[in-house]
């Protein structure tokens, strides 16, 4: 079941009321509006302000309707229905008014057509407007300076839906009104061009205009498609629902769907990131290595250098030749010398099959996924302190807390319409608190930002806990009836008074005291995490802090508060909950257990005793085992360790050591290029499969497009290879995967195939068939052993690495808006690399000084395991002494700098923190023909738009 909001809430408790529209009796609720009671009952009115989720603003009056005979004429979409009221929407009078409007704004429709669907066409003709006999007014001047939006302002109507889909929805607050009378228009900040405003590209504005006058750059929305496919975004973990726009084959444009994550809202990325599909990139026939040509050497993708290290091969030769040499690999260096690397790019079905083939062909439970580089220290600590490793909560639940807490996380570069969320609810009167060394955009709508330094999580919430028990503001009802462990929590923060922890954390005492009773003493307060959490040598310890603070303060197992670690990439949570872990199988069930392992021998049909009962390596072990020899081969499903690696140089050496590399992909990545064999397969588009979000929502993602070439689907590949390693596998249909998958989750039980084609998406836990799934869990108990949770102290543990007098700032890794992840895909979608196109290092402006540079000078920085050059940004978001580079750009591969340094719980790496020299000047990054970086219309032209 979908989580509701206070304001829908508010709207289902309002009374009922009879009233008559039209002459008829109908009813309606005192917070609805007439037009909205009239459409419902099947009656149009004209209008083009008004839209569903903005607010009612009444400003174009094409909605004028009679009530009560009243002597004005009232807008429909401003008024709510009263008892006994008496509604004409059809008279001579409130006819004519609509006509007239209508009229007016329709001598002003430029000459030319910006969109298939103008509205005032579309109303004009339904209610026989003809031509209009006033002059047009001056026509404006066309704005194209932005790469994904055009402004066309002489169909500009000022309605300002998109005003209020900007800072309403989105509340980016970039789009306004200004000047009065016959001068009014619309402008971006300051009356500034399009491409040279604070816009972030989300779309909601060109989703929100009426008639075009907000556009795609491109002309491919004026196409009429072939189909329209619902399907879900391929990027971060918010699991926003859209339909792909589909002629010829080719995806034309993406518009938002009204699902429970986004209700219609998407970010860049979403409404934007969608051609890479078409690339002329794609991977279209599989690849083996040639004879003789070794490992080495600088990536490319220039087609001939890329020819003279590969050739072509058929589909049965590829097949033979990796699945072959992978199972001899097996049978004479045992079974634990294969690993596999999964996708969270992928869907559930292709989590779930990889994993099976790598616990039932290779023998091993040596499987991993990015997982393990994200959110792994969450994980780790949420099975032990609450036996779960999902969120207790969804995203949309801040809209009914009363304080929120976010911290090492950036929603609006990650999850940006989760933050419009997060936004939403600030503007009714939610409390925002971000605790981060970084100032995100959404401090600047925060009721406290406690901007601490770096690596020091623990004390300053250790400190925090330290106020809540030393004033007693615990929940001690809960903590006796509902956890384990508090005594030894409540000793081990005995020390941790706010006093001695300031100078440690760099937030004074008394801020820290008063964000402690804020959140303690709140109806409801929630806390959102990201990696800045969890990708630290404490990152586990960081997130046992978090859970000890709800479970301290009953701050859980109710509506609006919780615990949510926000998943970055789409699939990130359903492949780990299919099983793409080291030391767990489908469902979080550990493989050491006797019982466990029976229960898959039985369902795989396996022999009974063939699963391997000890955990297998993550992925920085992986690569320390080849560089030992332990390792010998690997299969690599749309992955790119080559570049998401820390110490990335060390992981490229090892992908290069193994006899074996398979490498299965939609692009030739700085992974596969090392490979012996690449496997061409689908992209997101391209196939059928489920795909959890953040939220515990099982989602149906739909083919829209066939693949390239002899490009094949993801789950047919891994049917081979695993068929050629023995294990005589008969899959037909994707739905047989996902049905096998639910036999063995408990938590999915519930959720059938023909559900989700049905419904689109399912709340897990589902257990039973015809369950609604529950969005809040650990109502009344946790599923651990007791049915308690358990506090967990931690200490202080620093960083691997600190700063010196020969590395004296620190680095810290993340996303950029415009790019996810290794930049495989976003930088081959025309639009995203058009807004970003080059690789940037976000330096403090002080610090940037201090170094004689200035913004766009080329920078180098060190570490003790490598230096790339890029390009500077002047940026306040980073304290001194730190400097932000994203990880997407190949041409300055920044995680060849970070530390391998592993938390000694979940083995995650310390991205977030490493010591690094930061100098002026450097050899210029070169992007080698990557294809984001050439003329916005060369892109197009190759995507065949």
């Amino acid at each position: 079941m979908n989580a509701i909001t206070r304001q829908e809430l508010a709207e289902l408790d309002a009374p009922l009321v009879s009233f008559s529209l039209n002459g008829r009796e109908v009813q309606g609720r005192t917070t609805e509006t007439l037009l909205q009671v009239a459409k419902r009952e099947g009656v149009e009115i004209p209008h083009l302000c008004f839209k569903e989720g903005l607010e009612a603003v009444g400003n174009c009056r094409s909605c004028m309707v009679e009530i009560n005979g009243e002597r004005v004429l009232a807008p429909s979409c401003c008024r709510a229905p009263t008892a006994g009221m008496k509604v004409v929407t059809d008279s001579e009078r409130a006819v004519a008014s609509q006509k007239l409007v209508l009229e007016l704004l329709l001598s002003d429709m430029p000459e030319k057509d910006y969109t298939r669907n103008n509205e005032v066409d579309q109303w004009a003709a339904k209610i026989g407007v003809g031509k209009p006999r006033f002059e047009a007014r001056q026509q404006v001047r066309q704005d194209l300076s932005h790469p994904a939006i055009a402004v066309n302002l002489d169909a500009c109507i000022q309605c300002t839906r998109c005003l209020r889909a900007c800072r309403d929805e989105q509340v980016n607050d970039v789009i306004g009104l200004a000047f009065r009378g016959d001068q009014a228009k619309i402008v971006f900040d300051m009356d500034d061009a399009m491409g040279a405003s604070t816009c972030v590209a989300c779309g909601e504005c060109v989703q929100a205009c009426p008639t075009g006058a907000l556009m795609p750059a491109r002309e491919a929305a004026l196409t009429v498609p072939d189909k329209q496919v619902e399907s879900v975004c391929p990027y971060c973990g918010v699991g926003c629902q859209l339909t792909y726009n589909v002629k010829d084959d080719k995806i034309l444009f993406v518009e938002g769907r009204d699902g429970p994550s986004n209700h219609g809202r998407l970010c860049v990325k979403g409404r934007y990131g969608f051609d890479y599909a078409h690339h002329p990139h794609r991977l279209t026939q599989p690849l083996i290595r040639r004879e003789g040509v070794p490992k080495t050497g600088d990536f490319t993708m220039d087609p001939d250098r890329v020819m003279d290290v590969f050739r072509e091969a058929s589909w049965e030769e590829a097949l033979e030749f990796a699945g072959g040499k992978l199972a001899a690999i097996r049978d004479t260096h045992g079974k634990k010398s294969l690993a596999g690397f999964g996708s969270a790019k992928g869907s559930n079905e292709e989590a779930y099959l990889f994993q099976k083939l790598v616990r039932t062909g290779f023998g091993s439970n040596n499987v991993d996924h990015c997982t393990r580089l994200c959110h792994a220290s969450s994980v780790v600590a949420l099975l032990e302190g609450i036996g779960s490793g999902a969120v207790s909560n969804p995203v949309m639940d801040v809209t009914k807390a009363d304080v929120v807490v976010v911290i090492g996380a950036n929603p609006t570069v990650n999850h940006p319409v989760a933050a419009t969320w997060i936004k939403n609810a600030i503007k009714n009167g939610t409390k925002l608190v971000v605790l981060d060394p970084r100032r995100s955009d959404l401090t600047r709508m925060a009721h406290r930002h406690l901007q601490f330094k770096p690596d020091t999580d623990v004390p300053m919430l250790n400190a925090m806990m330290n106020v809540i028990v030393t004033e007693g503001l615990v929940d001690q009802d809960f903590i006796d009836s509902r956890t384990i462990g508090y005594e030894e929590l409540r000793k081990n923060v005995e020390g941790y008074t706010p006093e001695l922890m300031a100078p440690i954390c760099g937030i004074d005492a008394d801020t820290l005291r008063y964000v402690a009773r804020l959140y303690a003493t709140s109806k409801g307060s929630m806390i959102l995490w990201g990696m800045g959490v969890s990708q630290h040598v404490h990152g586990t310890d960081n997130a046992r802090c978090l859970i000890a603070l709800a479970l301290m303060t009953g701050q859980i197992g109710r509506p609006g508060t919780g615990l949510h670690p926000l998943r970055g990439q789409n699939n990130v949570q359903g492949a780990s909950d299919a099983g793409l872990i080291p030391m767990m199988l489908p469902d979080y069930q550990h493989v050491s257990s006797p019982t466990v392992r029976a229960s898959f021998e039985k369902a795989w049909k396996v022999p009974e005793g063939s699963l391997d009962d000890t955990p297998g390596l993550t992925v920085v072990e992986v690569m320390h085992a080849i560089k030992k020899g332990g390792i010998r081969g690997m299969y690599v499903q749309g992955e790119n360790p080559a570049m998401s690696d820390p110490d990335a140089n060390h992981a490229r050496e090892a992908l290069a050591a193994l006899d074996h590399l398979v490498v299965q992909d939609i692009f030739l990545t700085e992974t596969a290029y090392l490979a012996d064999v690449i496997l061409p397969a689908s992209a997101f588009p391209e196939k059928d499969g489920s795909f959890t979000n953040t939220d515990r929502l099982v989602q149906m993602g739909r083919k829209a497009i066939n693949p390239p070439g002899d490009a094949r689907q993801d789950l047919w590949i891994i049917t081979q290879i695993a068929n050629r390693m023995g294990c005589g596998w008969h899959y037909n249909h994707v739905s047989e995967v996902f049905d096998e998958m639910r036999h063995t989750m408990p938590s999915i039980g519930g959720i059938t195939w023909d559900r989700l084609e049905r419904e689109h998406s399912v709340t897990y836990p589902c257990m039973k068939e015809g369950d609604p799934g529950q969005s809040v869990v650990f109502v009344d108990s946790f599923p651990r052993e007791s049915g308690r949770a358990k506090f967990v102290p931690a200490d202080i543990i620093p960083a691997a690495e600190r700063p010196d007098t020969d590395y004296p700032m620190v680095l810290i890794t993340g996303r950029q808006l415009e790019h996810w992840h290794t930049g495989s895909m976003t930088r081959r979608a025309t639009v995203l690399d058009a807004i970003e196109p080059d690789p940037v290092a976000l330096v403090h402006p002080l610090d940037l000084a201090a170094l004689g540079g200035k913004p766009g000078d080329v920078v180098t920085i060190a570490s003790r395991r490598g230096e790339v050059a890029l390009y500077a940004r002047a940026d306040e978001s980073s304290p001194r002494g730190a400097v932000f580079v994203p990880f997407c750009y190949y041409e300055a591969a920044i995680n060849k700098l970070t530390n391998a340094a592993l938390d000694p719980f979940a083995k995650i790496p310390e991205f977030k923190y490493c010591a690094i020299r930061v100098t002026l000047g450097g050899v210029a990054p070169v992007q080698d023909s990557y294809g984001g970086g050439q003329a916005l219309e060369n892109s197009v032209a190759l995507a065949g738009i």
